[in-house]
């Protein structure tokens, strides 16, 4: 911004206190004319630098909104990317899951089944031991 303040002694450019006569009003308008261009000066330096920072702070936040747009659509590109491998990581567990219940109801069945025929054997076996002993 520009070293030149604008305060209300340097933009007063009539001295109303000051009784104009009829003889000294070319000069005093020539006075007046000379210090409104000077606070017409402060003020065109002062709306221009203003404009300059507003343009630099548009433009920076055009800039900002781009480096958040870009970041948001990284961050739910790895977002969709670790959903993909979550969803495959599940379905992966699904198949192994099915296939260990199919095993465990293997092994049940075959358990069964054993568990049966021992106990089968073990009926023969006492059927056996009480014909050899009851002759």
């Amino acid at each position: 911004m520009s070293d030149i303040t604008l305060t209300n002694d340097n933009m007063k450019t009539f001295d109303e206190k000051e009784k104009i006569s009829t003889f000294q009003t070319a000069s005093r308008l020539t006075d007046f004319g000379e210090k409104q261009n000077k606070a017409n000066i402060l003020l065109a330096t002062n709306l221009n630098e203003l404009m300059k920072r507003v343009c630099f702070l548009e433009d920076q936040n055009v800039q900002l909104t781009d480096t958040l747009r870009r970041l948001a659509d990284k961050q739910l590109e790895s977002i969709n990317r670790i959903n993909a491998e979550h969803s495959n990581a599940m379905k992966n567990i699904a198949v192994e899951l099915k296939s260990l219940k199919a095993e465990l109801d293997r092994v049940r069945l075959s358990t069964k089944l054993n568990n049966s025929a021992i106990e089968r054997l073990n009926n023969a076996i006492s059927i056996a031991e009480n014909t050899i002993s009851d002759p």
